[in-house]
């Protein structure tokens, strides 16, 4: 087979390049594979083995084409191109050292000092909460909690607490199962203890101060601070 029947043969003209005889050669050979041809194989093999031998053949003596290096860039004029350039020198700046800080030695303490470690103080439960209103109230008993909530709350800050017990009792009456309520209930008998504390009745605070755990035992700030009530009465006894 001539070089010119096998660049016919592959589509191309004489001299193609190497790059596209193996593209054409790819093409042609996907085109004439006998599996690609299942009901024409014999003639499509025939074709196939034509075209290896005629992309063997070229491909012998074409070789690939080398990428041409690409040419340096003409140096500007007035600049000797033997000269060696030096790279500019970078100025060295010493930089400032970070200041190493002062540690103050804690003092030891002193052997007379007799300071106890304070306990830590639990949330105050002196201060009844906001009024929370349960799906099982009616609206009549939701007015009813409001203002009596408002008016507990005035006579505490008025220090009247015959009137706060007398109030939240009748409302605890008439809500037996409200948590929030005996919750009021407590507080106001714990508010009263502490008066009568300050007033020198030790007997009647102690005896409220023991209600008010009885009204809400699950309380546990309320049972720190009626316990720390207590046991002032006790240390005022003893005196």
């Amino acid at each position: 087979m001539e070089i010119v029947d096998c660049y016919r043969l592959l589509g191309l003209r004489t001299g193609a390049s190497y790059e596209d005889i193996k593209a054409s050669y790819r093409r042609l050979a996907r085109l004439y594979h006998p599996d690609a041809n299942p009901t024409n194989q014999q003639q499509a093999k025939e074709k196939f083995i034509q075209l290896t031998d005629a992309y063997r053949r070229l491909t012998s003596i074409v070789q690939p084409s080398s990428r041409t290096a690409s040419p340096r860039a003409a140096e500007p004029s007035g600049r000797n191109p033997n000269r060696s350039v030096q790279p500019p020198q970078k100025s060295e700046q010493t930089s400032p050292q970070p200041s190493t800080p002062r540690v103050a030695t804690p003092k030891p303490p002193s052997p007379n000092s007799s300071a106890k470690p304070r306990s830590p103080n639990p949330p105050s439960s002196t201060k009844p909460p906001s009024v929370r209103f349960t799906p099982d109230l009616t609206a009549i008993d939701c007015r009813l909690k409001q203002n009596t909530y408002e008016q507990l709350q005035q006579a505490l800050r008025e220090q009247r607490f015959p009137r706060a017990i007398t109030l939240v009792e009748g409302l605890a009456q008439r809500m037996p199962n409200d948590t929030e309520v005996r919750q009021w209930q407590a507080i106001s008998y714990q508010r009263f203890g502490r008066y009568l504390i300050k007033n020198n009745q030790p007997e009647k605070a102690k005896l409220y101060l023991r209600k008010a755990l009885r009204t809400d035992p699950n309380n546990r700030s309320l049972w720190y601070e009626v316990e720390r009530d207590l046991q002032r009465i006790d240390q005022v006894e003893i005196l």
